[in-house]
């Protein structure tokens, strides 16, 4: 595990500290006037999402985690996990629900994810931030009913429940913002 200065920080770098893995989003190195200079960093916790302030004494050590980033694609689920095929190796992995959090939601198959892996564990699935997606169910709109901002439940193909406005019609391919699980636009 290589060590690295906190006068080394930079937004991105991963560290792995007492409380686990967490990934540097915002730092300031301050050099006040008066005693010894400070890095003040923002780091949101790699497993949980959790973002916690935490301030280092300049030139201190800390250990870098080496992370693994690879782009994936998603090819089948097999019972309740999904497998992933490595686009560089062709090497398969099947990955739990549980580690893929919100992602699963939105995963159809041929679908790409950047998977982060630290010692052979996943720790995060990163998706494209929109998806076009099928509506799987939903009920009809009735004519003439156009109230404006009107939404209706929508069943997606991969099973996600999302508001979508009357028009959209079962077979509709919609864009979802994939950070809120909300309808952006129909395709």
């Amino acid at each position: 595990m290589p060590a690295i200065s906190t006068n080394e920080l930079k937004n991105g770098v991963t560290l792995e500290l007492d409380k686990g893995l967490f990934s540097i989003v915002e730092f300031q190195h301050v050099k006040p006037g008066k005693g010894g200079a400070f890095v003040r960093t923002k780091l949101r916790n790699m497993r949980t999402g959790a973002v916690i302030e935490r301030t280092f004494n300049a030139g201190v050590r800390v250990e870098q985690a080496i992370i693994d980033r690879r782009d994936m694609q998603f090819l089948y689920k097999d019972g309740d996990d999904f497998v992933f095929m490595d686009t560089d190796s062709y090497e398969q992995i099947n990955v739990t629900p549980t580690a893929l959090g919100d992602a699963a939601d939105y995963l159809v198959e041929s679908a790409t994810a950047q998977i982060a892996m630290y010692d052979g564990e996943i720790v995060t699935v990163e998706i494209p931030a929109s998806v076009e997606l099928v509506i799987a169910q939903t009920e009809p709109g009735i004519q003439g009913d156009r109230v404006s901002g009107a939404r209706k439940p929508a069943t997606l193909q991969t099973g996600k429940v999302i508001q979508v406005p009357l028009f959209i019609n079962i077979g509709d391919k919609v864009k979802v913002d994939t950070r809120t699980g909300d309808y952006v636009t129909r395709v």
